[in-house]
């Protein structure tokens, strides 16, 4: 009975020591004709095949025996709200990770996801898309639990660089026009130093496609995740960052021509980095749901009618519901090993809040995550409503003003609370 008690004691004790990673892919791609996500003009035209697929890719970290999912969506969005509570209660129940890190990359060529199985609001007329969500909500869970059963000893790097003649501001005409240009790698070895998992977090709006393209597509971040795992052998994770003003630098050409030339800076970037057995494994992990007072009101009939009329009478509802208590965006910070940080919101917040936030944190890294558990649409900055302009009206930046700036600034004590610099 002792000898069995000091094996258990050592196993803990070996298990709190310890880093570790697992990584998995499911295809999320709709097998039906659905509605398609991110153009208005589209209204509830169905679409029309496959350019290239679509994939969750997770990847599990376990700091200490302290776990979180980290899962990049080739999607325009995370998950509804209804699909996201049950991706993670189901996660919690078959792996016990209580914390998550779900993320669309924001791709304009994706399935609409905010359809619910109720009549007027998706129910009879779009059944196919009601069917695709278990189907998506399925894939992703299995994806976080096969990354969880792989959980292997790891090393870790992160690192950034800043990349000129990749993005630019689409909001502002007022110089200078801020661009949060930090490419983010984090990299993941096995213990024996083989490449596990690259993670790449950077700001630019995946719609290098047309909208009258009604195949879907992960558009230039899938040729970049692509072409990294083959160069690297690496799994590949994306996370797009705040790039509610950010486009691409359309000079890098087509699609697949940016997504490779995105996919070489951050093979370069990677390959420069060297991981590290991890000598203090920890992790911490806080979040909440906040609550702003809204902009608009969407049950006014004349906003509603003009919703509707933007995109398509089913959708308006499943808006109203979601709205209905006023704008809830969620907040997500996990402090990784003591100088890992990582900021995820549920919303396309402008470059500028991402990159205050990064100067006033103070950390060796930080990786922020947008459109992250869940989607509450832009967050512009103060000066961004003052200029006025697409993003950053009442319309699809439902939000009070300066809300932005108080979930940043949320972020910014947890991160000082988390390293002991700020007293609970």
């Amino acid at each position: 009975m002792r000898v069995f008690f000091l094996l258990f004691m050592c196993a803990a004790f070996l298990a709190a020591q310890s880093f570790q990673a697992g990584t998995a892919r499911r295809e999320v791609t709709p097998t039906e004709p659905v509605p398609m996500w991110g153009y208005g003009d589209r209204h509830d035209k169905l679409s029309e095949g496959v350019l290239d697929p679509l994939y969750a890719d997770a990847l599990v970290l376990d700091a200490g025996g302290k776990k979180i999912a980290i899962v990049g969506l080739d999607l325009g969005r995370a998950p509804a709200e209804p699909s996201l509570e049950k991706i993670r209660a189901r996660i919690l129940k078959e792996t016990g990770i209580e914390s998550s890190l779900i993320g669309g990359s924001h791709t304009h060529h994706g399935p609409v996801l905010e359809l619910s199985d109720e009549p007027g609001k998706g129910k009879g007329r779009f059944d196919a898309a009601i069917r695709y969500y278990a189907r998506m909500e399925d894939a992703i869970a299995q994806a976080v639990i096969e990354a969880n059963a792989k959980l292997q000893p790891a090393r870790l790097a992160a690192g950034s660089v800043q990349l000129e003649g990749f993005n630019v501001n689409r909001h502002t005409k007022l110089e200078p026009k801020p661009s949060d240009r930090e490419l983010a790698v984090l990299r993941v070895d096995t213990a024996e130093g083989k490449p596990l998992a690259v993670l790449v977090n950077w700001a630019a709006h995946p719609t290098t496609l047309p909208s009258s393209l009604m195949k879907f597509s992960a558009d230039y971040v899938g040729v970049m995740k692509a072409q990294l795992t083959k160069e690297t052998g690496a799994a590949a994770v994306f996370i797009q960052g705040a790039a509610g003003d950010q486009s691409i630098d359309r000079s890098k050409g087509d699609y697949q021509a940016y997504g490779a030339a995105l996919a070489a800076e951050a093979v370069k970037l990677a390959r420069s980095l060297a991981p590290q057995a991890v000598e203090k494994p920890a992790l911490v992990v806080k979040e909440d749901r906040l609550q702003f007072k809204p902009r608009m009101d969407l049950k006014q009939p004349f906003i509603a009618m003009m919703y509707e009329k933007a995109f398509f009478p089913e959708l308006v509802p499943n808006y109203q519901d979601e709205y209905a208590n006023g704008v809830r965006p969620r907040l997500t910070v996990a402090l990784l090993n003591g100088d890992i940080a990582m900021v995820g919101a549920s919303g396309e917040f402008f470059s500028n809040h991402a990159i205050r936030l990064k100067e006033r944190a103070r950390m060796k890294h930080l990786f922020f995550f947008g459109y992250c558990n869940g989607y509450h649409q832009y967050f512009p900055t103060i000066e961004a409503v003052a200029e006025g302009g697409y993003g950053a009206d009442p319309a699809v930046a439902p939000a009070a003003v300066g809300a932005g700036e108080e979930i940043m600034n949320l972020a910014l004590k947890w991160l000082y609370q988390m390293r002991g610099k700020i007293r609970q």
